[in-house]
């Protein structure tokens, strides 16, 4: 699944499953042992259920999907090659993030809603926002991110590639989580997919709610020794 996802593209159909997970609370703990026929380990072609780990591939920042043998294979530095890298599972919740409404005018992300994470292949942070047409990469400025990163020490705790700053500042009630890439995709996911209209409609935005309300459910909130607490099955 790349960043960008054509409609009627495999990709395409990843988003589309992805958000069907989230809209029907489908998670790694409630799915069944039986493998979904329709999806298979893209390394080794095993049988997968609906609810698996993905790989990231590095130079073309596409998702894979992943058997539990494969996954348990490439946890570990290095094992990829430099080709691929396990999406790990961490979800934290950053309460004590800081970044004021100035702040974030200074980024120049014309939504409330985007994802931060640094890419090893442009060697900067890229920045993120979903829509109804995908997600959308805004020029970041980043001198107002050096001023973020500076107040908030944790963002250095971000795993390459492959965990993100996910920021939701729709409403009166502003949210910040350390989360995994896909949890990002199963976002862009469900808005592109149930977006309609100008507006998006009234469905799209209960959704959204419901994710972050799922998002809070299984995140840890942060401390000072995160690193060394990864969340594992999250």
């Amino acid at each position: 699944m790349s960043m960008a996802a054509p409609p009627g593209t495999l990709a395409s159909t990843r988003l589309h499953r992805l958000a069907q997970q989230r809209a029907t609370g489908t998670t790694a703990s409630t799915a069944t042992a039986a493998p979904d026929t329709e999806e298979r380990c893209e390394l080794c072609n095993a049988p997968i259920p609906a609810v698996h780990r993905h790989m990231l591939e590095l130079s073309s920042r596409e998702l894979v999907c992943a058997c539990r043998p494969c996954s348990v294979l490439f946890d570990r530095d290095g094992a990829g090659g430099g080709r691929y890298k396990l999406v790990p599972e961490r979800r934290l919740r950053l309460d004590a993030f800081a970044i004021g409404d100035l702040a974030w005018e200074e980024l120049r992300i014309p939504v409330d809603m985007a994802f931060f994470f640094y890419s090893s292949a442009a060697e900067r942070v890229l920045a993120y926002y979903p829509g109804p047409m995908g997600p959308t990469e805004s020029q970041l400025e980043l001198d107002a991110w050096r001023d973020i990163e500076r107040e908030n020490p944790i963002l250095a705790e971000l795993e390459p590639d492959v965990e993100a700053l996910l920021v939701n500042r729709v409403g009166e009630q502003h949210g910040h989580w350390l989360v995994p890439l896909d949890d990002c995709y199963s976002l862009v996911g469900l808005i592109r997919t149930r977006w309609k209209g100008l507006s998006g409609g009234k469905q799209v935005w209960q959704e959204i709610e419901r994710f972050f309300a799922d998002l809070d459910h299984r995140s840890r909130g942060a401390t000072r020794a995160s690193r060394g607490t990864r969340q594992k099955g999250a």
